[in-house]
């Protein structure tokens, strides 16, 4: 494959402006804290090992890290929260964290936690106090109700996207009485139509923002405060939790996951202002399936149009993997070649994208999820100081994957191409936070091509998604490549484009 040096409208001596575009369009990386840098050698991944690490993020070009949930619980995915004011021991401890923080701010890079208040772990002293008794004042931070009231209920959940659980409701072993927890027994639901319920999260969310000082929140499981048939209190609690972040924060950053379409997702962003965009990462598969172009362009532009007629001020968190899917290069039939203009597409389009640990030099991953998030590979295993052991890794080994230190000096190697398309993004303001237009002229069906512009500056983007070459006529004054990837030839504005290449214009005004 042929990666075409960036090339730039200035003169020779210049250099484009690298600008930081987050929130609005910064790239954030996506951490789980226990399979990425361990600094003690226990085999766990820990705060001061992502600290160590920070140049490396920078490195990279990432404005953000998102950290997978760091309070005490006791699964290893921390989804189950035992302590909302600490932090796990097998990361470290809180000084340890804000250190991390001092660190990372120093470098301009964001930090943004994982919050998790729909349920508690059933291990939370609330609950343990909720299930004691009925007149416990505890008992209504949670929903309760009587076997008899509930028992056609028993039985019955709709299957969503976020959860495949086939019981909603659960019995402590206590009598009668019995617990909401959408996602299963161990995370039990908190009850939030309990103004002591919503206090106690606001000042969970006063703690880490004043107190230990991050960025702001990825709030989990954000359609499930309220039950899906109780959507308008969804969106008014959210709306009433953004008031309240921003009155201790006024900038603080909220990113909500409604795994959703978008005329579901939409609702929410007067008070999630960033929503993940799901459809991105199942179109961007669906694409590549069907060898059809425009399928993923027209469907962000859909999603962009539809989202600004609810609000003029939104951030489309877009992604094409994360913790939960298999990894991208699985889905991708582990083709380099796919995988490389996935990143491509990604950092090319609109919105604010998130790189999930390890994309960048291709890890591996299928369900269950644990394997989905085997540890980083710094370096090959014999000098590899800082790899985690806490699992042995089924998919993402020294045999499946190159480590980070091999791929640094590999000018075609998976990390170099993050880091070329990020400084790009970076470097273009119309790739960063310019509107997408889509062409009007017709295109081969496996050919993926949209406009950018910011300004004055105007960038022609164009993918060919399929495995044979096309011929396309280039648009009138594009003749400047600033990306390349793949094989393609370009004579007086006639452009062949062998299969999984992708080529950026950048107009000549």
């Amino acid at each position: 494959m042929v990666s075409i040096a960036i090339a730039s409208a200035c003169t020779q001596n210049e250099k484009p402006e690298v600008k930081n575009y987050w929130p609005e369009a910064g790239v954030t990386y996506e951490i789980f804290v226990q399979s990425f840098a361990d600094s003690n050698g226990d085999g766990i991944g820990d705060f001061n090992g992502v600290t160590e690490k920070l140049d490396y993020v920078k490195e990279l070009g990432a404005d953000a890290i998102w950290f997978m949930p760091i309070m005490p619980s006791p699964t290893y995915h921390k989804y189950d929260v035992t302590d909302y004011k600490a932090v796990h021991p097998d990361y470290g401890t809180l000084e340890d964290f804000k250190r991390l923080l001092v660190e990372a701010h120093k470098r301009d890079i964001k930090i943004v936690i994982d919050m998790i208040i729909n349920h508690t772990s059933n291990q939370h002293p609330w609950f343990l106090e909720s299930k004691s008794g009925r007149d416990n004042p505890y008992r209504d931070y949670y929903v309760w109700a009587q076997k008899d009231t509930i028992a056609e209920f028993l039985n019955k959940k709709v299957i969503t996207l976020d959860s495949d659980n086939i019981r909603q409701w659960h019995d402590p072993g206590q009598g009668e009485d019995y617990y909401y927890g959408f996602f299963w027994g161990g995370m039990p639901d908190l009850n939030f139509d309990n103004p002591k319920v919503r206090e106690e999260i606001y000042d969970i969310g006063r703690f880490w923002l004043e107190e230990v000082g991050v960025d702001g929140f990825r709030l989990d499981a954000a359609k499930h405060i309220f039950p899906d048939d109780r959507p308008l209190d969804n969106h008014a609690f959210w709306k009433e939790f953004r008031e309240k972040m921003e009155a201790i924060k006024p900038d603080v950053y909220l990113v909500g996951e409604v795994y959703d379409k978008k005329e579901v997702v939409a609702p929410y962003l007067p008070g999630l202002p960033a929503l993940f965009n799901f459809d991105f990462h199942y179109t961007l598969l669906e694409a590549f399936e069907k060898e059809d172009g425009m399928l993923l362009a027209k469907k962000q532009k859909d999603i962009i149009d539809f989202y600004q007629n609810i609000t003029p001020n939104f951030i489309d968190a877009t992604i094409s993997s994360n913790h939960d899917q298999p990894r991208l290069l699985n889905e991708l039939g582990s083709d380099p070649s796919k995988m490389k203009q996935a990143a491509a597409i990604l950092l090319t389009m609109p919105g604010a994208p998130y790189i999930y640990y390890g994309e960048e030099i291709g890890m591996l991953g299928l369900k269950p999820d644990e394997h989905i998030r085997e540890p980083f590979l710094w370096d090959v295993k014999e000098k590899d100081q800082w790899r985690a052991t806490w699992i042995e890794p089924k998919y993402s080994t020294d045999e499946t994957v190159t480590p980070l230190a091999l791929q640094r000096k590999d000018p075609k190697s998976y990390f170099n191409h993050y880091k070329e398309l990020i400084a790009l993004r970076n470097s273009h303001p119309a790739l960063a936070i310019g509107e997408m237009i889509l062409p009007e002229q017709e295109f081969p069906k496996s050919v993926m091509a949209y406009f950018r512009k910011s300004g004055d500056q105007e960038i022609f983007v164009i993918h060919n998604i399929g495995s044979n070459d096309v011929d396309v006529e280039l648009p009138e004054g594009y003749k400047e490549v600033i990306f390349g990837l793949g094989d393609g030839l370009n004579v007086n504005g006639n452009l062949n484009l062998k299969g999984f290449a992708s080529r950026v214009y950048l107009k000549n005004i």
